[in-house]
């Protein structure tokens, strides 16, 4: 099969990555703020925070580069401890360091695409399942306790799944049809990010 020209690529996700970083200068790590009561406002709250959103993505590339089981043993794994989280916050569970873990989230699993890290499927799910835990309590503390807040959570728990999904999706077209270094470039954008909202953190 003949492989579409890269240049073009090339510049989108190079744009995409500064676009990244220039959010990134006036993005909070995780604002809190807007709706939490419904199914619309869960679907909107991972893609209203930077934060949320590059980390879904990136358990999506990671996935998707590292292919076989993995593909859909880590977005599982983020959803299930994920939800987890979710729970305890709601439930007035403290949880310490919650956003310095959201932030790092976005470092080391950047980093794990950036340097195509292969670790075994177990143990991948457990990195990503650490992280979850951050995001999940994140979006459980603003959950209303309410029949409300279930609708809500099952709303982020398909925004989440979604955002596995473009990311694995990113992994895997990237990798048959230009260069599979595309997605390493694309995890490093996320790392950079992740650095700079610690570095204003």
């Amino acid at each position: 099969m003949q492989k579409l020209p890269t240049d073009p690529l090339r510049r989108r996700l190079a744009a995409a990555a500064v676009l990244t970083l220039v959010l990134s200068s006036v993005a909070e790590a995780h604002v809190g703020i807007g709706s939490t009561r419904g199914l619309a406002a869960g679907l909107q709250h991972p893609l209203g925070g930077i934060d949320h959103l590059c980390a879904m993505v990136a358990v999506g590339l990671w996935a998707g580069q590292r292919g076989g089981r993995s593909i859909w043993a880590l977005p599982l794994a983020f959803i299930g401890v994920m939800t987890l989280g979710g729970m305890l916050g709601a439930a007035g569970l403290s949880l310490p360091f919650v956003e310095r873990g959201i932030l790092a989230s976005l470092l080391v699993l950047g980093v794990l695409v950036a340097a195509a890290v292969r670790l075994p499927t177990l143990a991948g799910a457990f990195v990503v399942g650490v992280f979850a835990l951050f995001h999940g309590h994140a979006h459980g503390t603003e959950m209303p306790h309410s029949a409300d807040g279930l609708v809500y959570g099952a709303g982020f728990v398909i925004a989440t799944a979604a955002l596995h999904a473009l990311g694995v999706g990113m992994a895997l077209g990237l990798n048959r049809y230009t260069h599979a270094g595309l997605v390493r470039v694309a995890g490093a954008a996320v790392a950079l990010c992740g650095l700079a909202l610690l570095l204003r953190s």
